[in-house]
């Protein structure tokens, strides 16, 4: 059963500027992809069902050769207005990094019930985004045996699926040069320049009052500096006297 519980208990809705968000009713088959630097680079793929992004952290750009597959590590559910999210998460924070929204458009499943497919680990869809077309499916692999106390990681594999957008060998690559946002247009250094100045948890409240006060609007917003006072003989002379 879809739910938000695990997205809004690991973060701080306080510090992140990440949408809360909430179960839509209405399903739309939207889909986005957000370009994640965080602690390595990677691409969050999400698929609306259920009225939540089905989300997966993809290792490497998507391939449009259908001879290479991406590992597609399953991640929680994220709430719809989340689609819309560009920006950075503060460094402490759970996925912590900045943020561009790479590509957008709506999916069609290949099958009659996606939600079983989804289920059964062995999903087919038809991708119509700005820079994604045709074909795609994900298959999951058998879960990883993880150490104990750890929770079971759940990997899947992004293919893309021969058809008429499908490309051979290094013109697979294609996909890896786009660098830019599809919302602002911008890359992830200038997404990350306007995002310079955040509000980290894990400073003190005295080292994040120095770092936003260090931002350019608060130095814009500085009062000018009063002038110095003149001088006199009498200053000067009540100084000697107040040394001997």
């Amino acid at each position: 059963m879809s739910g938000l519980s695990t997205y809004h208990a690991k973060r701080d809705f306080k510090v992140t500027s990440e949408p809360k968000g909430r179960v839509m009713k209405r399903d739309k088959h939207r889909f986005v992809i957000q370009r994640h630097a965080a602690t390595r680079l990677h691409y969050d793929f999400r698929l609306e069902l259920d009225g939540v992004y089905k989300s997966w952290a993809v290792t490497k750009t998507p391939s449009l050769d259908p001879a290479v597959k991406r590992l597609a590590v399953e991640v929680e559910d994220h709430p719809i207005e989340y689609g819309t999210f560009e920006g950075t998460i503060p460094k402490g924070q759970y996925g912590g990094g900045t943020v561009q929204l790479w590509d957008r458009g709506t999916w069609t499943p290949q099958g009659d019930d996606p939600e079983r497919d989804l289920k059964r680990g062995h999903l087919k869809i038809v991708m119509d985004g700005e820079r994604m077309h045709g074909k795609w499916a994900l298959i999951r692999l058998r879960d990883r045996e993880e150490r104990p106390g750890r929770k079971t990681r759940h990997n899947w594999l992004l293919i893309k699926e021969v058809d008429e957008e499908a490309k051979r060998g290094s013109a697979g690559d294609a996909l890896a040069k786009a660098l830019t946002s599809v919302k602002t247009g911008r890359t992830l250094d200038e997404i990350a320049a306007k995002s310079r100045s955040v509000w980290n948890s894990n400073r003190s409240t005295a080292d994040n009052v120095k770092a936003l006060a260090k931002s350019p609007a608060a130095q814009r917003a500085k009062p000018a500096k009063a002038p110095a006072k003149k001088k006199t003989r009498k200053t000067v002379a009540k100084r000697r006297r107040s040394d001997a």
